[in-house]
């Protein structure tokens, strides 16, 4: 069963299966549910929507692959480009 820390329920080993570039909004949440990683391309600041409605943004977020669970990557304060989102 999904939860909320593992909304992908028991079994999932880490892997990604669907990567999907990233266009921020401050309004629209990513097609296909909520991501479980973000790779950043450009570093910068990233403002990441969790599943609780909470918008946090990340300073500096360096060039890499970041395993977090998010559902939206708001426009206003993210200056990092080249995003990839991994289902």
């Amino acid at each position: 069963m999904a939860t909320l820390s593992n909304p992908y329920g028991p079994g999932n080993d880490g892997s990604f299966a669907r990567f999907v570039a990233v266009t921020p909004s401050d309004t629209v949440d990513l097609t296909g549910g909520p991501a479980r990683g973000i790779y950043v391309g450009v570093a910068g600041d990233v403002s990441l929507v969790g599943l609780d409605d909470t918008a946090v943004v990340f300073k500096a977020m360096p060039v890499g692959l970041h395993k977090v669970i998010f559902r939206r990557v708001n426009a206003t304060s993210t200056t990092a480009t080249n995003m990839v989102a991994m289902f």
